[in-house]
């Protein structure tokens, strides 16, 4: 359905109008590279809704996370959240999701794609990266990878506790934004009591949301910069959560920003799951970054 060239993305591009892309859920593109002892920058696919199929040129170790997509080797059910080996001439097929949106494909040493502005990450709507200008993986695509000629018995896994449950409903924790005093008590009483609906208008761009209307003092803001994870309340009520390639102004009033180490599960979120709003702990928010960036040696 889509597949796309993702590394951790390309910072700091903001302010020559370009989005930032990378991995959507960074937790289980971490896990795929650390299985296998890459680089965390190194280049993946992201698959999303499945529909992939794949053929190896050559013994690779490989990696699967994220979403359940009954994943087969030549027919056969492959485990995911683990290393393994992918034989030459062996096909690889992903197939709809039974639960998550997103798997994440990684093979020992990165996918060999060039860089722009620092990374190799596809942004259709920028029409750059990935192996042709922004363009996601066609039928026939070649892509360069190392061959593994290491201890090809041995495998390793990510312990059961670090594998999210996809199927679960969402809490997610907000950091309130300056503008948060634009919006009565009443109305973030309504926002974070409620529950929230994933809708079929979700993208790498942002989720929008659907459940009780959030009402502000003001309509709009001049047009500023835009965070990641911010939530964007426009005039009809219901919030947009902006993700990866979200566009780099705005100027609809922001009540916060989803804390960004719970970004990854909104980013397996389907459409028709529940989601609720809890505001976060600055401190205790900070600190489970730092933990989760320092474990993974994050390039930023």
């Amino acid at each position: 359905m889509l597949s796309l060239i993702q590394d951790t993305g390309r910072l700091g591009v903001g302010a020559q109008g370009l989005s930032q892309g990378g991995a959507v859920d960074l937790h289980a593109y971490c896990w795929a590279n650390h299985l296998l002892g890459n680089d965390m920058n190194c280049p993946q696919i992201e698959i999303t809704l499945g529909q992939a199929c794949f053929k190896a040129h050559g013994d690779m170790l490989c990696a699967i996370t994220g979403a359940d997509m009954n994943l087969t080797v030549d027919g056969k059910p492959q485990v995911c959240w683990q290393s393994f080996l992918l034989r030459n001439g062996q096909v690889l097929k992903f197939n709809l999701p039974r639960y998550g949106v997103r798997a994440y494909l990684a093979v020992y040493g990165g996918f060999s794609v060039p860089e722009v502005l620092g990374s190799a990450s596809t942004v259709v709507r920028n029409g750059i990266g990935g192996v042709a200008q922004g363009t996601p993986l066609q039928q026939g695509d070649c892509l360069k990878a190392i061959n593994f000629n290491g201890d090809k018995s041995k495998s390793f896994s990510t312990p059961a506790r670090f594998i999210p449950d996809y199927q679960q409903g969402l809490q997610l924790r907000v950091i309130e934004s300056c503008q948060a005093d634009s919006f009565s008590d009443s109305a973030k009483q309504s926002f974070y009591s409620g529950t929230y609906k994933v809708t079929q208008q979700t993208d790498r761009m942002g989720c929008r949301l659907e459940g009780p209307e959030v009402t502000g003092h003001i309509d709009g803001v001049i047009s500023e910069g835009i965070a990641y994870g911010a939530i964007q309340i426009p005039p009809n009520g219901q919030p947009i959560v902006l993700l990866n390639d979200r566009q780099t102004l705005g100027g609809y009033p922001k009540l916060g920003c989803v804390a960004r180490i719970d970004m990854s599960r909104l980013a397996q979120a389907r459409p028709g799951q529940h989601v609720r709003f809890l505001k976060g702990d600055l401190q205790e928010l900070q600190e489970e970054w730092l933990t989760f960036s320092r474990f993974f040696a994050l390039p930023f």
